[in-house]
């Protein structure tokens, strides 16, 4: 599925907010989804490098559908879970526990969280989706416990340039990446929920890997781990399947970076 689907000329819609509570519902079906990245790739590798202890306390900024902030808290975590968008938190409330704390706030304000009281946080597939990434990093700063990590889940910004990538074949034989522009910051319109009518569109923001370590650095938050991750998918038939795998095995769609609170 291509989210960063060129809009027609046209048709797009002025948007004030980056939020994805206008496909509340497609996206819960997206996540939702047992075969998705999510839970597929972005889960599993999260859960194991946060290695959560029963007790640690969980900021799960921008939680969207609320599926990450109720792995956290099933692992024994207290948990809190934001996201800018009410419809979105409407939905992660459905089947939650009491004990598991779901809040409107913007991700750059956390008004119900102390300072200095999160032991870890995570911002999942959010950041590259918010205008204002440094005010977000430094509120993160603000609630983090000294020795307290921030786990960063992005799409890979040096292989997934929004309007400036593509996969390119030499035959049958070999599948590559094309990039077309990595270094210089931009932003644009994407479909939210390509191929479903009406449209509703959202802004989304493109800035090289460099951007994003240096706003964490400035908002004291100095990168201690960093890991990229490929798609599960595989191609089990047709000609170009090897070259497919193969390419799907080197090339990573996705990356966490793990800032550690000075």
């Amino acid at each position: 599925m291509n989210q960063y689907k060129r809009m027609t000329p046209g048709k797009r819609r002025p948007v004030k907010t980056t939020s994805w509570g206008r496909v509340a519902k497609w996206y819960e079906g997206v996540v939702g989804d047992p075969d998705s990245f999510q839970q597929k790739v972005i889960l599993p590798n999260l859960v194991r490098l946060m290695d959560i202890k029963a007790g640690e306390s969980v900021l799960d900024i921008a939680c969207g559908t609320g599926l990450f902030a109720k792995v956290f808290h099933n692992a024994g975590a207290i948990v809190t879970g934001t996201d800018i968008s009410p419809e979105l938190i409407e939905i992660a409330r459905k089947d939650a526990p009491e004990t598991l704390t779901l809040k409107v706030a913007a991700a750059e304000s956390q008004p119900f969280v102390k300072s200095a009281s999160i032991h870890k946080a995570t911002i999942i597939l959010a950041l590259q989706n918010i205008d204002k990434f440094g005010a977000v990093l430094k509120e993160t700063a603000r609630v983090l416990k000294k020795g307290g990590k921030v786990f960063i889940v992005m799409n890979h910004p040096a292989f997934r340039v929004i309007q400036g990538s593509s996969w390119g074949w030499e035959g049958t034989e070999v599948q590559y990446r094309r990039i077309d522009k990595y270094l210089t910051p931009f932003n644009v319109q994407i479909d939210m929920h390509p191929g479903i009518a009406p449209r509703e569109v959202t802004t989304t923001f493109h800035r090289p890997l460099q951007a994003y370590i240096k706003a964490l650095a400035a908002a004291g938050l100095p990168v201690t781990d960093f890991e990229e991750w490929i798609s599960h998918k595989k191609s089990d038939s047709g000609p170009r399947a090897p070259a497919e795998n193969v390419a799907r095995n080197e090339i990573p769609m996705f990356l966490c970076l793990v800032a550690t609170k000075l």
